[in-house]
């Protein structure tokens, strides 16, 4: 059976990746994730021992956790099995070509009862710019050539975490208005951040001189804050679940409740025949 095609070019994404870093990258987006799992952490209020962290930043991540073992993001990842009490996918599952599989690589890596965390972009990410260049190149050409990766929504993203074996699944998101002075310099900054167009099936050949031209006219006519600044959106996604194990605590089963909601709500419980009270019939809209 034939492999599917891959969505990420592994070796472009590299070298995006590490002359980014030569260059001096762009980190405010990893500082907001950051900080945000150092927020979940203390909330779960565990000491972690053998934590691992799974990214394509290693230079940024080694200071946010330093005794953590630091994983490329590569398909096949380097965890041993049951190693681990924490794993965080850090900033780089949404370059991923099976980001299932990624997430049941960190799940095998945990110990029982580790906590695994993903921190990643989102499909509300660079709305603004993908469709501002999505118009420039339909007018332009009359067609569409991959611009920008596919990034998933949150309400699709929750149920990966239990496709990949782990338990006490949260998925939550965060969003990020940022202010460029124009669209040229929201793509200098993408360019710092090492994530620049690393799509397998994107355009190689160089686009026509007039598509980002175009963009940024669009881009500013549909966008603007004012004269002189545009929006650009960046939404994380965090994933976090917990491997399996005998001690956490289990949904009840349907019907096991000992107590009746209209009793918790001290109201009155109506049957399937029962008329509504004067003056509460439901409204037509």
């Amino acid at each position: 059976m034939s492999q599917p095609r891959p969505l990420t070019d592994r070796d472009a994404l590299v070298r995006q990746r590490a002359r980014a870093a030569l260059q001096g990258p762009v980190e405010f987006l990893h500082d907001e994730a950051a900080y945000e799992i150092q927020e979940r952490l203390i909330d779960v209020n565990r000491t972690f021992k053998s934590p691992a962290i799974v990214t394509g930043h290693p230079e940024f991540w080694a200071k946010i956790i330093p005794e953590a073992l630091i994983v490329s993001d590569e398909d096949t990842l380097a965890l041993e099995p049951d190693a681990h009490d924490l794993v965080i996918h850090a900033m780089c599952l949404h370059w991923a070509n099976d980001p299932v599989g990624q997430m049941v690589q960190c799940r095998r890596a945990l110990k029982s009862d580790g906590l695994f965390i993903a921190v990643f972009l989102g499909g509300q990410t660079l709305f603004e710019l993908r469709a501002a260049l999505s118009e420039a190149e339909v007018a332009l050409s009359g067609g569409l050539a991959p611009r920008v990766a596919p990034m998933g929504e949150i309400r699709d993203l929750g149920g990966l975490i239990q496709r990949a074996g782990l338990a006490l699944p949260v998925a939550d998101s965060s969003k990020r208005s940022v202010s460029y002075g124009s669209p040229m310099a929201l793509m200098q900054d993408l360019r710092a951040m090492g994530e620049g167009n690393a799509l397998m099936d994107r355009q190689k050949s160089a686009p026509r001189r007039d598509l980002f031209t175009r963009m940024a006219r669009i881009y500013s006519d549909h966008y603007a804050i004012d004269e002189n600044r545009i929006p650009a959106t960046f939404e994380m996604i965090f994933l976090t679940g917990w491997a399996p194990s005998e001690t956490q605590q289990k949904p009840l089963q349907p019907g096991s409740a000992s107590i009746r909601l209209a009793d918790f709500l001290n109201t009155t419980e109506l049957g399937p025949d029962a008329k509504p009270v004067k003056g509460h019939e439901d409204k037509k809209r």
